[in-house]
């Protein structure tokens, strides 16, 4: 019996190997895809490499396999029961004495598995490779695009010149009636122009090089404008600053991280700071009311003494500026104090993120198992359907969770696993109604094999309502 139960369990798991890989390409690519179109405008146009672009796309594969994996089981999880429901091997398998939650087991072990798997991920290698893809975006651009010039337009591209030509030849770096204007130096007006030349950008792609040919350098100097210079050149090789047009990769700690950039022991160490900041500012708070404020409520006998030179109106200024002026101070410090606040929610919510989402893999499993079952389908059509259905039901939930939480309206708790415990909910509630009527239809079957007589008919009547 034990063999069994070994292979049945086996079995079970091995249905849903496929199509969770199948799933798991499938929802990544899309959600790679939807990546690429909204940064479509950043990347395109700026002469990235390859590598450039790569490392771009795999950096950003991390947040997109945390979405991806949960969902994923759940489609695994509806294609393998519904499969088993529709080929009639759920009741071969209830016949044996086997129950549902026995069959629903070694798939809720193997989503434990995946949910641990998941949150080292978060924690482990998500930080970093958001930190990395944050870090090249940004480097992105600040790269300008890929040097051009037009036949009669002036580019400004290169700072402190002004660069015209007169002819450019298709798919050569040659060209023809060059002028180059260099107001770099305030000091300066030089003017370069050259029947014909070649431009092209040195190894590092830091300075455009230009070879120049038959022409003549003009230079006007403001601070002696007697002084004329012209100087003429069978060639000449012009070095300009090209400065951003090369992709310049920062180091990681060029750039601070932000809350989806650090791991949840690091976000605990900051709010364990954060709120010792508050209590600082909670102190200086109640130390300035004590202090200052209470005195101005109740001032000593001769503070705000009449005098009979007529100094009233001065001392109920001087009164009125000192009050407006420590309601000042307090404001400042309640103001820290919210911003110190909404900071703590923010790392919260972030921490609780990190634990919510992967265990979506454990709740779609007794969300999964039931509904396909119910579907009677092992299609990926239907499976996905229904996916993509509970999934933005889900992610509705945290949006929405996310956004209260930032206005202190809900808990960070609450706010990123409302999600789980609405859905957690009603998959044991679709569990329990589907093992009951498994229960109902076995009974039913069990009921035939006796003689009529023994049966009423009401008890029959029963048994075909529940089994329709």
């Amino acid at each position: 019996m034990l063999y069994f139960r070994v292979r049945l369990s086996l079995y079970i798991l091995k249905r849903h190997i496929g199509p969770f890989i199948f799933s798991m390409i499938t929802i990544t690519f899309i959600f790679l895809l939807q990546f690429l179109m909204q940064s479509m405008d950043q990347i395109v146009g700026k002469g990235l490499s390859l590598g450039v672009i790569v490392q771009l796309i795999v950096f950003n594969l991390a947040w997109i396999i945390v979405l991806a994996v949960p969902m994923s089981v759940l489609v695994a999880v509806l294609m393998a029961f519904g499969g088993l429901s529709s080929y009639n091997e759920v009741t071969a398998i209830k016949g044996s004495g086997i129950s549902l939650i026995r069959m629903m087991l070694p798939v809720l072990v193997a989503s434990v598995g995946v949910f641990y798997l998941l949150v080292l991920f978060d924690n482990d290698v998500l930080p970093d490779a958001n930190h990395r893809a944050k870090t090249i975006m940004i480097d992105i651009r600040r790269k300008k695009p890929t040097f051009t010039l037009e036949p009669g337009q002036f580019s400004q591209e290169i700072q402190g010149h002004a660069i015209l030509v007169r002819k450019t030849v298709p798919n050569s770096t040659e060209l023809y009636g060059v002028t180059i204007f260099d107001f770099s130096d305030p000091q300066k007006l030089t003017t370069i122009t050259a029947e014909r030349g070649k431009v092209g950008f040195s190894r590092d792609m830091k300075h455009l090089v230009m070879l120049l040919y038959d022409g003549e350098v003009d230079q006007y100097n403001n601070s002696q404008p007697s002084v004329y210079q012209r100087m003429r050149f069978k060639h000449q090789q012009i070095i300009l600053s090209a400065e951003g047009f090369s992709f310049e990769e920062s180091s990681q700690s060029a750039f601070s991280r932000g809350d989806r950039e650090l791991s949840a022991d690091s976000m605990r160490n900051i709010v364990k700071n954060l709120l010792k900041t508050e209590k600082i500012f909670q102190t200086q708070l109640n130390g300035y009311m004590n202090n200052n404020v209470r005195n101005l409520i109740s001032p000593s006998p001769n503070r705000f003494l009449i005098s009979a030179t007529g100094d009233s109106t001065r001392i109920f200024e001087q009164a009125s500026a000192n009050v407006s002026s420590a309601l000042g101070i307090a404001k400042g410090i309640l103001a820290s104090m919210n911003t110190t606040e909404r900071e703590i929610y923010a790392y919260r919510v972030e921490i609780e993120k990190k634990y919510s989402i992967p265990f979506a893999a454990i709740v779609f499993v007794f969300l999964g198992a039931p509904l396909g079952m119910m579907a009677r389908r092992g299609n990926f059509g239907v499976s996905a359907g229904l996916s993509l259905f509970f999934f933005l039901i889900y992610w509705a939930f945290l949006i929405a969770g996310e956004k209260l939480a930032d206005r202190e309206l809900l808990s960070p708790f609450m706010a990123m696993w409302l999600a789980n415990i609405v859905l957690g909910g009603l998959g044991l509630i679709l569990t329990y109604k589907t093992s009951k009527e498994a229960v109902i239809i076995e009974w039913g079957n069990f009921m035939r094999l006796l003689p009529k007589r023994w049966i009423s008919e009401e008890t029959r009547d029963e048994i075909s309502r529940r089994e329709r």
